[in-house]
Order: C-alpha cells, then structure tokens, then sequence
C-alpha cells in the first residue's frame, strides 16, 4: 500500500538528463542516464498505474504509432495522475530538420484523447483532460506579446495556428494531461 502513496515518476526518452528522482527509460544504449534500456515503440515494461507522473520531453514525435504511445502512456499512469508531453510545433525548424521525427504536430493534435463537444472520439476511448498548455514563439515575436495572446485565448491560439502560424512560428509546446481512468 505504500508504494500507491508514493510519487512515482517515469522520464520517457530521458537521454542524458531526467528529473531528479525519476525512472529514465530510453531505448538508446550510448551516453543515456536511461535506469532502463527497452524499446519505445513496444509496450512499455511497467504494470498498469505505476506511476503518478509521466514525462516525454521531445520524444512523442520519434515514436512509430502516436496512439499506441499515449495508450500507454495513459496505462502506466496512475488515475489522477500527470503526463507532461513537450515537442515541437510543426511550424519550427526543428520539427523538420531532424529525420528520426515521425510527427508534426500543433496545439490541437491532442485534443481527441478529450471529449469534443462532450463526446468521446472514436479514435479512441482512453481520455486525457489537459490541464494546461504553453506555446513557447521566437522571442521576437514573445517580446511583441503574441505568445501572450496565443498562451491566454484559445480563440486568438486558434487564429494563430490557422492564419499566422507559418509567419509568426511557434516554437515548442508543453502539455500538461491529467488521466482520467
């Protein structure tokens, strides 16, 4: 019973750094602080709600199949629990320029792990409810107050990605998920 009251955290793709007091799971053998080696794309090596949070800091967009990946994700984490998720916008140059990137995503490709208008989407029936989200621009455009606005409301964070975001690029985007099971 004591090991459901501790804060178990996961760092996914952790390389050669990871979160004070976390389990670091990587699949690269070289130059990691990985506490285990097992690959990505497969189920993760964890029962069911191990952990109260998991961490995937620029690794989602690497994995093969994007929904398997949350699922699990979303398995290993326990209810109530937290899933941090940080990763390029589609509109930065880094998205791009690395050829081991399979996804390029923006600040609504989670939204279907949620209700949309209330309903369950058919992709699939795990839900995560975000609890915040932060869209990090170039600084000039963080200095002129875009990224404020594009940060505060969803209907200016909504024009931006339809109308703006291949001027006024983004840069990365952190996601906060809470599981709901």
């Amino acid at each position: 019973m004591a090991e459901r009251t501790t804060h178990r955290v996961l760092e996914l793709g952790c390389g050669q750094t990871k979160a004070p007091g976390a389990i670091g799971l990587d699949s690269n053998l070289d130059a990691t602080a990985a506490d285990l080696i097992a690959d990505l794309n497969a189920p993760l090596p964890f029962p069911d709600n191990t952990f109260a949070e998991v961490r995937a800091i620029h690794v989602i967009e690497h994995l093969h199949d994007l929904m398997k990946a949350i699922s699990e994700i979303h398995r290993v984490t326990r209810p109530g629990g937290t899933v941090l998720v940080v990763t390029p916008h589609y509109t930065d140059f880094i998205s791009w320029c690395d050829p081991t990137h399979r996804w390029h995503l923006n600040t609504f490709s989670f939204r279907y792990f949620g209700p949309i208008h209330g309903e369950r989407h058919w992709y699939t029936r795990l839900e995560l409810r975000q609890r915040t989200l932060h869209v990090e621009l170039a600084k000039v455009w963080k200095y002129l107050g875009l990224q404020w606005l594009v940060n505060r409301f969803v209907w200016f964070r909504r024009f931006w990605e339809f109308y703006l975001c291949f001027v006024v690029r983004g840069k990365q985007m952190e996601f906060t998920f809470e599981v709901v099971k």
